[in-house]
């Protein structure tokens, strides 16, 4: 998958254009950039962390010709240390959010189902409760003499 699909899967996944989605891709990207390029450390809980690290001068072999040996300088490289649901992931054991988001909109609608059924028959009781309440009323009172 490409920045492009990727925009794109999360436009789908979103109520946003695929331009705002490419957009955002693209400002995120920034950021992380930006975060790696002042030697911060970024982390996403349960996804991973990216960090850099100071990989030291060596000397290495060219390998056209292994019997010339080549300095290589001391640089920074970027580290990613994958978290515990990305490694899951991996392994086939992936829960989308789409598919939680689906089932909390079942349980949702049911609850509010529930709810409904609930409140009508609470309002039949309390409708009979009433009917009941006013004939005990008659009952009880006293009948007027002429």
């Amino acid at each position: 998958m490409n920045t492009t699909e990727f925009a794109k899967a999360l436009a789908t996944r979103t109520d946003m254009t695929v331009a705002e989605a490419t957009n955002v891709t693209k400002h995120f990207l920034d950021l992380l950039k930006e975060g790696v390029n002042k030697g911060e450390r970024i982390a996403f809980l349960g996804f991973g962390t990216f960090s850099v690290a100071r990989r030291p001068a060596r000397t290495g072999v060219n390998p056209r010709n292994p019997t010339q040996k080549v300095k290589i300088p001391a640089r920074n490289v970027v580290r990613f240390t994958p978290g515990t649901s990305l490694k899951e992931a991996a392994n086939g054991k992936f829960k989308p959010i789409a598919a939680a988001k689906k089932a909390e909109k079942k349980v949702v609608a049911t609850a509010k189902k529930d709810v409904k059924k609930a409140t009508t028959a609470a309002k039949k009781v309390e409708k009979k409760a009433a009917t009941t309440a006013k004939k005990a009323v008659k009952k009880a009172a006293p009948k007027k003499r002429k």
